[in-house]
């Protein structure tokens, strides 16, 4: 057995104080031709059982939370738990499917038996269907959740297996064993001389952190209340084209989708009828801290920064500079270095301290944060399930927190895909957030080829503020049309 960790208990006090919320995330793969026969189906999810020991174990609570709570095997596993079918009404459209995950996304899963679930999805249109495997947020994060879907693929010509359990029950060899020990005693000695500098150089870059999640925003509609149902959206793009993007704007890949993600709550709170101030909109953008050592884990490996969408900024080459700026200064304070400091800190405080303090956090009706998007990179080979080709992975993160709308964006295959889960009742156009997305993708594009023309005519054209508003009113007129579609 080995203790849950504090962040992982933290999303299971969070589930625990509000009766609305289901912290389960989900890896929705299309997948071309027949389904599979049962028979097949489960060779599948043995395949993953002998990969990942994780998904045999359940999390038994301590009595009374005097001891962080411990992942145990399950006495009474059964495949049957975590294995459903079900079948989409005709037409079998992507609308049907999306209701379908809207629905999944608010059930919660079985504490009783290891938290994760998967669901096959028949009469999809197009001679497809689909796998829904879900898992709850104390054992995957992002990245690890889309490991667990591939744990269930086929095995990969180009190396070996991925076998894994979580990292605290492996056992080290006996020369591991003494390099840990020379590793540990070397940083105690170290201690008297380096804790003071670390600990003011945490303390300096977790205030701001701090101070954005508990001072209030702006009002907003995106923060307040959620109920029990959820809706579920989608828009698509290709990494050709937000490599194209950030190349000539000098950005990153991410910079382009949360900029275009700025564009779509921009658009979101115009269609409303609310006023895009500077400061209403914070967000809340996880950070891994996953290494290639630990990519094949269970486990969460996450920290946050949060930080002010410009949804104030009319021009978007200006507002895609500006998610830049303030990115890569959140990134230099080291925000998520240090948040992921004091986790590691809180292990060594008794457990009945920190689930009070996480449930306390649950019940702050806290107005500081609007919304959370996180990019989820994804595998860049084609992943086949008994040779079915995976046409498509749709990724989607639980809403909570008074946060009634987030947005995943994952990677696969040369496209990017934003799934983007709202509360029900409070964000019923929670489509034209998937539509904003996919306005502002021809427009940035159409800026950075128009910009690519420019420079190789005047190879050193500078590149501040004056130049992105100079680009964005060069490009008011653009059209769409012209422009190769995501």
């Amino acid at each position: 057995m080995s203790e849950v960790s504090p962040l992982d208990s933290g999303f299971l006090a969070m589930e625990d104080t509000d009766a609305h919320v289901s912290l389960g995330l989900c890896t929705v793969a299309i997948i071309a031709g027949e389904p599979p026969s049962r028979a097949e189906f489960d060779a599948w999810m043995v395949r993953g059982l002998s990969r990942h020991a994780r998904l045999r174990q359940r999390v038994r609570r301590m009595p009374l939370d005097l001891r962080a709570p411990v992942w145990e095997d399950d006495p009474s596993f059964d495949l049957g738990h975590h294995t459903r079918w079900t079948a989409l009404p005709a037409p079998g459209d992507e609308q049907a499917l999306r209701e379908l995950i809207a629905a999944e996304l608010a059930e919660r899963l079985d504490r009783d038996h290891p938290l994760w679930e998967v669901v096959v999805v028949e009469q999809l249109a197009h001679g497809r269907w689909a796998m829904i495997v879900k898992a709850h947020h104390t054992m995957t994060d992002g990245i690890s959740e889309i490991t667990l879907f591939e744990s269930f693929c086929d095995t990969q010509d180009s190396g070996p297996d991925r076998i894994s359990a979580s990292s605290e029950d492996r056992k080290l060899s006996g020369s591991s064993r003494f390099a840990d020990f020379s590793r540990r005693a070397f940083r105690a000695i170290q201690l008297p001389y380096t804790v003071p500098r670390s600990a003011l150089s945490t303390v300096r870059a977790v205030v701001p952190v701090l101070y954005a999640a508990l001072a209030p925003a702006g009002e907003s509609s995106l923060n307040g209340p959620i109920g029990r149902q959820r809706r579920y959206a989608l828009a698509r793009a290709t990494m050709s084209e937000a490599r194209e993007i950030a190349a000539a704007f000098g950005v990153t890949v991410n910079d382009v989708a949360v900029a275009a993600v700025a564009a779509a709550y921009r658009e979101l709170l115009l269609g409303r009828g609310e006023s895009p101030a500077p400061g209403k909109v914070r967000i809340v953008v996880p950070v891994s801290r996953r290494t290639e050592a630990a990519k094949s884990l269970l486990d969460n490996r996450v920290s946050a920064m949060i930080a002010d969408l410009p949804i104030e900024i009319e021009y978007p080459v200006e507002r895609l500079q500006t998610v830049h700026r303030r990115i890569q200064a959140h990134k230099s304070r080291g925000e998520a270095a240090a948040e992921h400091s004091v986790l590691s800190f809180v292990k060594w405080v008794p457990f009945a301290l920190v689930a009070s303090v996480f449930r306390l956090g649950a019940l702050y009706p806290q107005h500081g944060v609007a919304a959370l998007a996180t990019n989820i990179p994804g595998p860049r080979h084609r992943l086949r399930l008994g040779g079915r080709e995976v046409v498509e992975l749709w990724p989607c993160v639980p809403i909570a927190l008074r946060v009634r709308s987030t947005i995943a964006i994952l990677s696969y295959d040369g496209r990017l895909t934003f799934g983007i889960t709202g509360d029900f009742d409070t964000t019923p156009d929670i489509d034209r957030i998937a539509a904003g997305i996919m306005a502002e993708w021809p427009i940035l594009l159409s800026h950075a080829r128009e910009r690519r023309a420019r420079n190789r005519e005047n190879p050193n054209p500078g590149d501040d503020g004056k130049t992105a508003r100079a680009d964005d009113e060069r490009g008011a007129g653009f059209q769409a049309d012209g422009v190769s579609s995501p």
